[in-house]
């Protein structure tokens, strides 16, 4: 089968799943367990052989994978996962907290704005009514002397 009958194929839907779009291959994760078992059998072959080249095609690694689980393996950070470590709870509840503190710090800054918004606003709103009060005492003045006149 050349590569045009396999994009054909994986075009017709011929390849896969039925219903499932097989657009991109799922990421590949190793156990801890696999990865020291392949460094092993690698550091056991002869260095610079074919042999260690043949371990990582029959594995379909490349020798990158090697590199990062040494540096792994030195850091004691050699996890189930695809390279990152493992977060401890300490670190999870230290990040939980300062999300929870930036939450709060942007809250307080909406609220100062608001508090200053409303300040502003209750300004114009005493003002507004002791200029009505004034002008309500200037014109009992004015019905006054219009009372006391017409007498």
């Amino acid at each position: 089968m050349t590569l045009a009958d396999q994009a054909a194929a994986t075009a017709a839907g011929q390849n896969g799943p039925v219903g499932k779009k097989t657009g991109r291959p799922a990421r590949r994760t190793f156990t801890a367990a696999y990865k020291a078992r392949i460094l092993a059998e690698y550091d056991a072959l002869p260095e610079g052989g074919p042999e260690r080249g043949a371990l990582l095609r029959s594995e379909r690694l490349y020798h990158s994978h090697i590199e990062h689980w040494r540096k792994q393996q030195s850091k004691g950070t050699l996890s189930a996962t695809t390279g990152k470590p493992a977060k401890d709870p300490v670190t999870e509840e230290l990040e939980r907290l300062r999300a929870e503190n930036r939450k709060l710090k942007s809250d307080s800054t909406q609220l100062a704005a608001k508090n200053e918004k409303l300040e502003s606003q209750l300004g114009k709103t005493k003002a507004a009514l002791d200029l009505a009060g004034k002008a309500f005492a200037l014109l009992e003045q004015i019905s006054e002397s219009a009372d006391s006149d017409g007498k």
